[in-house]
């Protein structure tokens, strides 16, 4: 790997802060599931995998389950599952969101027809995702605490792509204006204080997904249509980039919980780049998928399909592990601080013991 010197400009964007309110739609609370060890894991105290799409008796789910995230310390994961048996009470087989907390092994369903997959807070405490409203969209945030889902104040006729800082306090989310759809922006909402910030405006609906550091002082983004990605430091009101510099296209993947780094993909292969300093490090002939929240540790897919699925790489020594030689993907907040836990989904059936259902399941790696 080698390193890019390019250093990228630096400009003032706008930004506007304004009054809003938080439009409670609470979900019914469901019991949560007794403490119980899942089934189908092949782990020695921490070291392994494990399947989390089961009841917390250890039930197999008899539906597909994905999408799963994790908390910066591994405790909790959020993922979707149209699954009718992973709680009590939950028997219509809609598409919901679950919490499972790893370790009591409670698993409680906290919301429902999620079209996306949802993100999860820092502390675990938080998962965001967004659900389709008649025409529109909105970002649903759901409290483990409350095992229930509230939906966040969205004043554009389309809301989605949501991302939480570290106590879910700041909800970044893509705003679409117009219908048809004619433009995007960006904002920021504090739902503590019932305030938004937008950050930035476009004149096209082309991808434009954020991504928001744990302390809500970061915010990277793309501009899909001209193919580069920003860097807001909420501090100063300032923005740096193109952070690719301006002679390619990129497009983002994630930022890091502590702000220091943020994962963008350029052609075939995958840069890190390096918020203080402004240097990037390349990564090649691979997909960046998740960064872990020190940014130190770098999930990726090889462009190679004839290797494991899913990699993960020690960005500091240059050493890599295996997270899965069977087919299987991630998303983004898939990997707890230190890279120490891997969330990813998989249909094969032969990741851990006893896996019959022949449905799409929720793993997690973990590392010693």
């Amino acid at each position: 790997m080698r390193g890019n010197t390019d250093r990228s400009t630096t400009r003032r964007v706008w930004g506007v802060l304004s009054a809003a309110v938080v439009v409670c739609a609470v979900t019914a609370v469901l019991p949560g599931a007794a403490s119980a060890e899942p089934a189908g894991v092949a782990r020695d105290r921490g070291a392994g995998v494990e399947r989390i799409s089961v009841a917390a008796d250890g039930t197999q789910s008899d539906g597909d389950s994905t999408g799963g995230a994790i908390s910066a310390d591994g405790g909790r994961i959020v993922f979707s599952s149209s699954a009718k048996n992973l709680t009590p009470g939950n028997n219509a087989g809609e598409q919901g969101v679950y919490l499972r907390d790893q370790r009591s092994g409670q698993l409680k369903h906290v919301g429902s027809h999620p079209i996306a997959s949802p993100v999860i807070s820092g502390d675990g405490e938080y998962a965001a995702y967004w659900v389709r409203l008649f025409k529109d969209t909105k970002v649903k945030l759901a409290q483990w605490t409350a095992g229930s889902s509230i939906g966040v104040n969205c004043d554009a006729l389309n809301c989605s792509q949501p991302s939480l800082s570290g106590d879910g306090r700041y909800v970044a989310n893509v705003a679409t204006i117009g219908r048809p759809s004619s433009s995007q922006r960006i904002d920021v909402w504090d739902w503590h204080a019932n305030t938004k910030q937008e950050l930035a405006q476009f004149d096209h609906t082309a991808p434009s997904r954020p991504s928001i550091s744990g302390d809500g002082r970061f915010v990277a983004y793309q501009d899909g249509k001209a193919g580069d990605v920003f860097v807001w430091d909420r501090n100063d009101g300032s923005t740096s980039g193109p952070i690719e510099g301006p002679s390619k296209e990129a497009a983002i993947v994630q930022i890091s919980k502590d702000g220091s780094k943020v994962v963008y993909l350029s052609g075939s292969d995958t840069y890190v780049h390096d918020v203080a300093s402004g240097t990037a490090q390349l990564v090649p002939n691979v997909k960046g998928v998740a960064i872990d929240p020190t940014g130190g540790y770098l999930l990726y897919a090889s462009n190679d399909t004839t290797g494991p699925s899913l990699m993960l790489r020690d960005l500091r020594a240059g050493t890599d592990e295996v997270v899965s030689d069977q087919p299987a993907s991630a998303g983004v907040d898939a990997v707890s601080a230190g890279g120490r836990d891997v969330v990813f989904q998989s249909t094969a059936d032969d990741i851990v013991p006893g896996d019959t259902n022949g449905k799409s399941d929720v793993f997690v790696r973990h590392f010693s």
